[in-house]
């Protein structure tokens, strides 16, 4: 991996206007787990390519989202659209579908699929969202998760963002104090958020210390011992 030409390009596109840096949030993702990277004046290292969730529950999360949308599909067929977000085996329901009939099939079909913990479902009764709507959606995404990169003390491998019909979803690992600095940056971070939804799992601040990555010193120590 050629480390100095991304941080470069990375960096290069920082100094734009923000939404020429749309997919910064992306690159940085690509970055974490290879080197620390500064962003904004934020060193990311080691401890914000860790995941907060187990490998089975990433496992878990990639299925349900899978099963989910296609259980939906069959129920909607064209006069519905649902995206399905999971993390940490929560799940959340979003887009468009043409009844509360409609609504509450979807929600009992994706409620059986095994390992889901809680499940919000936010579909609204509308026609299917254009193109248009749903590309300023994702446009919305990469911006917030772009000001979560730039935001000293978050990590953005922490968070799972999704936004849909202009609502911002915000889901995760955190602390109280994390979810709510999140919360603030996002509201900020683009001009068309209808609103900011926390559908966080709090840990304290000892939870998170105990997921830090040891130093290497600490971790032969407690090998020897």
């Amino acid at each position: 991996m050629k480390f100095s030409a991304q941080i470069f390009s990375l960096l290069k596109m920082l100094r734009q206007p923000l939404w020429l840096v749309a997919g910064s949030a992306a690159l940085a993702a690509s970055l974490q787990g290879c080197l620390p990277v500064m962003v904004g004046g934020t060193v990311m290292g080691t401890m914000s390519a860790t995941d907060r969730r187990s490998l089975g529950a990433q496992t878990d999360d990639a299925a349900i989202v899978l099963k989910a949308e296609g259980r939906a599909m069959k129920i909607t067929g064209d006069q519905g659209r649902v995206a399905v977000t999971s993390f940490n085996r929560r799940v959340l329901l979003t887009g468009e579908v043409k009844d509360e009939k409609m609504k509450a099939e979807v929600e009992q079909q994706v409620k059986t699929i095994d390992g889901i913990k809680q499940l919000e479902n936010d579909l609204e009764i509308a026609p299917v969202s254009s193109l248009g709507a749903r590309s300023n959606d994702l446009l919305i995404t990469s911006k917030v998760k772009a000001s979560i990169v730039d935001t000293k003390d978050l990590y953005l491998s922490a968070f799972k963002v999704h936004t849909d019909r202009g609502v911002v979803y915000l889901m995760g690992r955190v602390t109280q104090r994390e979810g709510k600095l999140a919360a603030e940056v996002s509201r900020n971070a683009a001009s068309k958020i209808r609103k900011v939804v926390k559908l966080f799992e709090y840990i304290t601040e000892d939870d998170l210390k105990d997921l830090a990555p040891q130093p290497a010193a600490e971790q032969s120590k407690d090998k020897a011992q």
